[in-house]
């Protein structure tokens, strides 16, 4: 009897205490659907799942069952719980480490991006985690290059995809990679979701930081959200604070992530966002009323915040829209 082809590629979904177990089993169906309609019956994935235990890292389930492992891809799949109460595990991060020394492509998927970094091999280099994450992921893992406005960020050898349900996206971009965009797109077709998408930051919420402790810094800052449409001059923030310019640019940076002017146009975009998303206004009332008095401006400032036209935005989470389709419809890519 003739054997059976091998796998172009054995994934390997890591489970870890607390990540999302529908991850784990979307990605196995993804990869079987993917397998299925690939059109050639002798290219298939491979797919394994490996937990760690006292002993080690070691597979639970295949669906090939065959003699030895040849990882070629090992995804770090989302948690459901905040990164913050995530534990390191040290022989989770060798097995990775000697996952990748061997040849393995290293992905994560939303808050995965951790456990990927406990490795060390992100640091000095771009990856990419839920826009609500990235902050933490910065500040416990400072030398990475965060670049939290991917979806998908395909370094090579490294993979990080963004939001929780980013998993879609990164199945289908390792699907193209591995059967080919006809397979891709018919895998797409089936589960009747889109093709990767490129950017989280159409869906990226601004949420301010108010439980720094500096008290001077959190007194302009309810000041510029209590007057966010009006002129702002730097001294009156100052004044407000009770400090220098300078000392004022500074602990403003530090406490909130951001400089002033920078805060309040956050402030101002994720007003105009909320108008755009519930109201009629048109969108240069909008501009005004959120504190713009240059219409270019504005949009200008949104398109760089959100990746998307104000008017392009509406189609996709305005009133219409919404009532109109389902929660799982993609927004229109920005032109």
């Amino acid at each position: 009897m003739t054997p059976p082809p091998p796998p172009v590629a054995e994934i390997g979904l890591l489970i870890y205490p607390d990540c999302q177990l529908s991850a784990v089993h979307g990605l196995t169906d993804l990869f079987r659907i993917a397998s299925d309609w690939s059109g050639h019956p002798d290219r298939h994935i491979r797919v394994s799942h490996w937990q760690a235990d006292a002993s080690g890292v070691a597979p639970v389930w295949d669906s090939h069952p065959a003699e030895g492992h040849r990882l070629t891809h090992v995804i770090a799949p989302p948690s459901i719980v905040m990164p913050a109460h995530m534990q390191p595990q040290p022989a989770r991060a060798e097995w990775l480490l000697n996952c990748h020394a061997g040849g393995t492509t290293l992905c994560s998927v939303c808050a995965g991006a951790f456990v990927l970094a406990e490795t060390g091999l992100l640091n000095r280099r771009r990856a990419t985690t839920h826009w609500a994450f990235a902050e933490q992921l910065a500040r416990r893992f400072p030398e990475i290059r965060l670049a939290a406005e991917h979806m998908v960020l395909d370094e090579g050898d490294i993979v990080t995809a963004g939001g929780i349900l980013a998993w879609t996206d990164l199945g289908l971009t390792l699907v193209e990679r591995l059967l080919g965009p006809t397979a891709m797109l018919a895998t797409a077709r089936f589960l009747l979701v889109d093709p990767p998408r490129s950017s989280q930051r159409p869906y990226a919420s601004f949420i301010p930081r108010l439980d720094h402790g500096d008290e001077a810094i959190r007194r302009a800052q309810h000041h510029i959200h209590a007057h966010s449409a009006e002129a702002l001059p730097q001294g009156e923030l100052n004044d407000i604070a009770g400090l220098t310019e300078r000392t004022f640019l500074r602990r403003f940076t530090a406490a909130t992530g951001y400089r002033p002017r920078t805060y309040v146009q956050q402030v101002r975009i994720a007003r105009a966002r909320s108008e755009l998303e519930n109201g009629q206004d048109a969108i240069d009332r909008i501009a005004w009323t959120v504190g713009y008095a240059d219409v270019a401006a504005f949009r200008k400032s949104f398109h760089k915040l959100t990746g998307m036209t104000p008017a392009a935005y509406r189609q996709a989470f305005g009133p219409a829209r919404m009532a109109g389709r389902g929660e799982s419809d993609p927004p229109s890519p920005a032109p």
